[in-house]
């Protein structure tokens, strides 16, 4: 009854976190956000890199478990 208690509460976390940081936009009536918008920043630059390293990580993980159970 307990690990519910601090599942509910740790959900509670992490989910309010995204409301309390939350800031609100001036409209410009055109339905966009008035001000300066800063320069467009590219996500995807090293997401190759990032899905390769995941993969040999995994593999890694799981050849030092099954090595463990052996």
């Amino acid at each position: 009854m307990k690990s519910i208690y601090k599942f509910y509460i740790v959900t509670f976390l992490l989910l309010s976190d995204f409301i309390m940081f939350a800031q609100p936009g001036d409209d410009d009536g055109g339905g966009g956000l008035e001000g300066d918008d800063t320069p467009v920043a590219p996500i995807d630059g090293k997401l190759i890199w990032l899905a390769m390293i995941s993969i040999l990580f995994a593999f890694y993980y799981l050849n030092k478990r099954t090595q463990k159970a052996d």
